[in-house]
């Protein structure tokens, strides 16, 4: 007992040096803008110095981690905050409301995001001889789990790459599948093993979601879906709400505003052809529902939107 009481300070140490040596590895790879697009496929970083307002979007799925600052996320009535000791698991690509609710320009919120390949994860379950998780319903797409400090190093390995760019094809997959298993073998393990075993009411949700976002703009019938998916109506609705909170209807119509958005803001499209690109006859409803996710009508939020990089940048 009196060798674990002196542990525990030693190992509250480590993950604190760890978590402070990963945040200035992120701090100094996102210093010329909020928002880093790395080498390494899949890895995003994050910079904002100070709180924001809750904004729609949409969560790939994925894994998050603030190392520094903390995040909230909001699906339905729910809320996930994660933070210096927390990561939040996306299992499948998600509209969700975010919110950075703790950051300053001396500590600002410093963020990653590494996109998961379920593939890559269904290989390493069988490959590990990792056992399949017990027959379930299907849980939320989004979760937080414990950091430990494996993952904290392997996040950091991941990131010194960065550095010697020639070794990213080689060692980043290697490093990005020891976080997978490190993941698999975690409190959110289970979560994971659900989702990426083939034939799970999980996965078949999973492939359901494929389908709406590659199709996202055309009409559809909750049946065919159902079908496809090898449920009844009842139970493809029921499942696929406990995923993301939402039904499938609703799903569309928020991939539908969320991809207009980006139409508009990165490819200059005005609202009416963004809002026939994404599968609206009637500019007149793209309005209002734009109007009623975002807060603003279309012209109005870009113009907005477009106004945040010039503000940040003159600080």
């Amino acid at each position: 007992m009196r060798d674990q009481n002196l542990r525990r300070p030693l190992e509250s140490r480590k993950f604190k040096s760890a978590l402070a040596a990963l945040a200035g590895s992120v701090a100094r790879s996102t210093e010329k803008g909020d928002r880093r697009e790395t080498l390494i496929p899949g890895l995003s970083l994050f910079r904002r110095e100070r709180p924001t307002q809750p904004v729609s979007g949409m969560y790939v799925s994925g894994i998050c981690l603030a190392v520094q600052g903390a995040k909230r996320v909001l699906l339905g009535k729910e809320s996930y905050v994660y933070g210096a000791r927390r990561f939040l698991i996306t299992s499948v690509d998600i509209p969700s409301i975010a919110q950075i609710i703790r950051a300053t320009s001396q500590k600002p919120y410093l963020g990653l995001r590494l996109k998961f390949d379920l593939h890559e994860i269904s290989q390493l379950m069988a490959d590990k001889d990792l056992p399949p998780p017990l027959a379930q319903p299907p849980s939320r797409g989004l979760a937080t789990g414990e950091i430990t400090l494996p993952l904290l190093a392997a996040f950091q390995r991941l990131i010194d790459l960065l550095a010697e760019p020639q070794d990213i094809p080689i060692l980043a997959p290697i490093i990005q599948r020891e976080i997978f298993y490190r993941l698999l073998v975690g409190d959110q393990g289970a979560h994971l093993r659900q989702m990426a075993t083939v034939g799970s009411r999980s996965h078949r949700i999973a492939q359901a979601i494929d389908w709406l976002k590659g199709n996202f703009a055309r009409p559809f019938r909750v049946d065919d879906l159902a079908s496809q998916a090898n449920m009844s109506k009842t139970t493809f609705h029921r499942h696929f709400r406990a995923v993301t909170a939402m039904s499938p209807l609703q799903y569309q119509k928020r991939w539908r505003l969320n991809e207009a958005k980006r139409l508009m803001l990165t490819e200059r499209f005005d609202a009416a052809t963004a809002a026939l690109k994404v599968g609206y006859e009637s500019a007149s409803q793209f309005s209002r529902e734009y109007a009623r996710l975002f807060g603003a009508p279309p012209l109005r939020d870009i113009m907005n939107s477009r106004q945040l990089p010039m503000a940040r940048s003159s600080r």
